[in-house]
């Protein structure tokens, strides 16, 4: 006599017994083994999104549009995850840092005599 199987009252088609074999757990298991052979730590399939959304950034591309290529459902997701490396806030903050720094005394006194030296962009040996 044949058992019949358990119905799951979670899964219409799946008992919920054994784990579904998917095209991303397959995916993941070959990248797990390539990352392996390349002796890379803590390597995973979220460094592939993560390096493409901070190379766009670095680049100029707004935000935005880093979001919807991401498929990102909201920008405050994108924005929580990436905002570090906009490339407009970066060059933004720096000119600030630069702003403040120009108008305080006392870092005018410690740069004094500085500038000379560092704008010189010669071959240094």
């Amino acid at each position: 006599m044949a058992t019949v199987p358990r119905v799951s009252k979670r899964y219409f088609f799946w008992t919920g017994d054994s784990k579904l074999p998917t095209a991303t757990g397959h995916w993941q298991a070959k990248l797990k083994k390539v990352f392996e052979l390349r002796e890379v730590r803590d390597g995973h399939a979220h460094r592939f999104p993560d390096t493409f959304a901070v190379e766009l950034l670095l680049a100029g591309v707004p935000l935005e549009r880093v979001s919807v290529m991401l498929g990102h459902t909201s920008i405050k997701v994108t924005e929580r995850h990436y905002a570090p490396w906009v490339l407009a806030r970066q060059e933004q903050a720096e000119a600030d840092v630069r702003r403040a720094w120009s108008q305080d005394p006392v870092a005018l006194l410690e740069m004094k005599g500085t500038l000379e030296v560092h704008e010189k962009r010669g071959v240094v040996n």
